[in-house]
């Protein structure tokens, strides 16, 4: 199994929940560690250009304009195989579809407002990661 790192992100409604440190456990427990780390608004154009790949799809303009509706907390996991362990510990998108004891199961409310997003691949980990770190912010 190799080390690897993801993107992680805590949305809107798990920062209005105040729980980011209750999901930071959960990926710390599980062997992943936070390697990179910062709370931030994402503008509209930002998550426009983040969430690219959905553009054509009826959900996007409101998966936008919830992902700005509130401050997100990005992060850097590093750990063996981090971003199937990432997937696991998050859960199905749909809450009433996640395993019990996974976040999306215990914290989210829909599959709109799911309280977190991980990359669902290297490649596109890579891509995500320098989406929104340098790399003199990612401190292994």
């Amino acid at each position: 199994m190799a080390v690897e790192r993801t993107l992680s992100i805590i949305k809107p409604d798990a920062t209005k929940k105040n729980i980011t440190g209750k999901i930071n456990t959960r990926f710390e427990e599980a062997g992943l560690r936070i390697v990179a780390q910062k709370r931030i608004f994402l503008s509209r154009r930002e998550a426009g250009i983040f969430y690219e790949i959905h553009k054509d799809r009826p959900f996007f303009g409101e998966l936008v304009e919830f992902m700005v509706s509130g401050p997100v907390v990005v992060q850097v996991l590093e750990g063996k195989n981090a971003v199937a362990k990432n997937r696991k510990i998050m859960g199905a998108t749909n809450p009433k579809d996640a395993a019990s004891g996974t976040i999306r199961r215990d914290f989210a409310a829909s599959i709109g407002e799911n309280c977190v997003h991980g990359s669902d691949s290297q490649e596109n980990a890579k891509n995500e990661i320098t989406f929104f770190f340098s790399g003199c912010e990612i401190v292994g």
